[in-house]
């Protein structure tokens, strides 16, 4: 259900996808974020790009508040539990800001973590 503030002037609708893509860009301004989570296929957990951010996002939109559910990819090596608190302080203020809706809950929850790859030394060419 989108969000409708009603004035003098008229009524104003937020979409859910806006406040999906809201969230999951500040989840992936944290560092320690590697990406969002489009879920588990075959047991490993997919990573998305930046051009899918919302779709590692589940929110629940009422009038006045906001319920959000990420699913994220943590870098290797960080602190989960600092990494998802800060997350959830960037969203909340991120949402709140833009949209002016009240964010009752910001679930983290973490589908994989991200390795860095091995730097690979180039080969010399086999032709000159």
């Amino acid at each position: 259900m989108p969000d409708i503030e009603r004035s003098a002037m008229g009524e104003l609708h937020i979409a859910n996808e806006v406040v999906s893509i809201i969230a999951g860009l500040a989840a992936t301004e944290v560092q320690g974020v590697a990406g969002m989570s489009g879920g588990i296929v075959g047991g490993i957990a997919e990573m998305l790009g930046r051009r899918n951010l919302s779709k590692g996002v589940k929110v629940e939109v009422g009038t006045e508040q906001a319920a959000i559910d990420l699913y994220l990819i943590v870098e290797y090596g960080v602190r989960i539990p600092e990494v998802a608190a800060q997350v959830q302080e960037n969203v909340k203020r991120a949402v709140e800001n833009m949209t002016g809706l009240q964010v009752v809950e910001v679930n983290v929850h973490v589908q994989g973590v991200h390795f860095p790859q091995e730097e690979r030394p180039e080969e010399a060419p086999r032709v000159r």
